[in-house]
């Protein structure tokens, strides 16, 4: 049986749109922009017929590994949707060629955000709202599907960015699904990114949720400190974990945080508690790691310790807007009620529910 015959009949096509050959050629305008590479294939960039633009990934033929990984995506992608998951918006399967569309993510992804060659260095709000979005994506897989998925390459490169700083997860090529909600693992080869991946299911092949978890965690330490997992230097390796022991235990925050943010006001209780989520994400039994809701909770109270300073200050100072969906009048005072991601000056977007009674009481969560 042919690639293209085998993949046609595990994509259920009601659920996207099919693209021709000669589409993909129109929207690519002939395949002009490379914008990404991999081991499947390449990856250009496109624009639909209301000037959309999408990124096409388009499959090697001569990748047996990339075709597994298209498979797979291509399957996942067509029956799961979150706005912290990258759309699949259709495929085509057409003379011999093997093409997935997707939604473009514009603002790049999170490997290159953190890079220390990028100049606009990530607020510490924006870092933690980027790992809300990253945590309610990996909630929906783990919990919001009707069979648990496990993403299995979760890392910064495959958290990208929108133009509003909308973090979603991507690359579903290594994902697995569980075959009953009720199971509790998967047996599979270990696969995944050095530095990211956990140690457990990279010894003994047993792949669950909390593996997904250590990874996250991993992501969770590089956005606070700024470090990747492992650093090679010209004679050894430096390991984060090995790296943040020992100033955990002197109780030293400052030498802790990323240095680019040294600049930055912080709530020293929101920073010690984001270190503490992330290094229980990565405790050495799985068991004994949180879950991905408990996480996405502590994360989002660190948020609102951050807004709440920064809330006051402003209050205090008199400076600032908050731009609010809703405002209603009380009969003695006005009430702003805000459910929106919102530009604070000095600060940059957040996502909140907020009860705000201005200049009388400060913010309530």
């Amino acid at each position: 049986m042919s690639r293209d015959k085998s993949l046609k009949m595990e994509i259920p096509k009601q659920k996207k749109r099919e693209f021709s050959y000669s589409q993909v050629l129109h929207i690519t305008n002939n395949f002009k922009t490379l914008i990404g590479e991999g081991g499947f294939g390449k990856v250009y960039l496109g624009a639909l017929e209301d000037n959309s633009q999408v990124a096409v990934k388009l499959l090697s033929p001569s990748s047996k590994q990339g075709y597994k990984e298209f498979q797979s995506e291509a399957q996942l992608l067509t029956v799961i949707h979150h706005r912290n998951l990258v759309s699949l918006i259709g495929y085509c399967l057409e003379n011999n060629m093997m093409a997935l569309i997707y939604e473009y993510v514009d603002n790049g992804d999170l490997a290159q955000l953190l890079s220390e060659k990028n100049s606009n260095v990530l607020k510490w709000n924006e870092r933690l709202q980027i790992a809300i979005d990253a945590a309610k994506g990996l909630e929906y897989l783990h919990s919001g599907c009707s069979t648990p998925i496990i993403h299995r390459d979760l890392k910064p490169s495959n958290i990208l960015l929108n133009k509003s700083m909308i973090a979603k997860l991507a690359d579903f090529g290594l994902a697995r699904a569980f075959t009953d909600e009720r199971d509790t693992h998967l047996s599979t080869q270990p696969a995944g990114t050095p530095g990211y991946i956990d140690p457990v299911f990279q010894r003994s092949g047993k792949l669950n949720k909390k593996s997904d978890v250590y990874s996250f965690g991993m992501i969770l330490l590089q956005l606070i400190t700024g470090r990747p997992p492992v650093r090679r230097g010209p004679e050894d390796m430096s390991f984060i974990l090995d790296w943040i022991q020992p100033k955990i235990e002197s109780g030293d925050i400052e030498a802790i945080v990323d240095p680019r943010l040294a600049s930055e006001e912080f709530h020293v209780t929101s920073t010690w508690k984001a270190v503490e989520v992330a290094m229980s994400c990565v405790l050495p039994t799985p068991s004994q790691r949180p879950n991905i809701s408990y996480i996405l909770q502590e994360l989002q109270e660190c948020l609102a310790l951050e807004m709440d300073q920064h809330a006051r200050i402003i209050d205090n100072n008199n400076i600032g807007t908050i731009n609010y969906s809703r405002d209603y009048t009380g009969n003695s005072e006005p009430i702003t009620i805000l459910s929106a991601r919102c530009n604070i000056p000095n600060f940059g977007p957040i996502d909140l529910k907020l009860v705000y009674f201005w200049k009388t009481t400060r913010p309530y969560f």
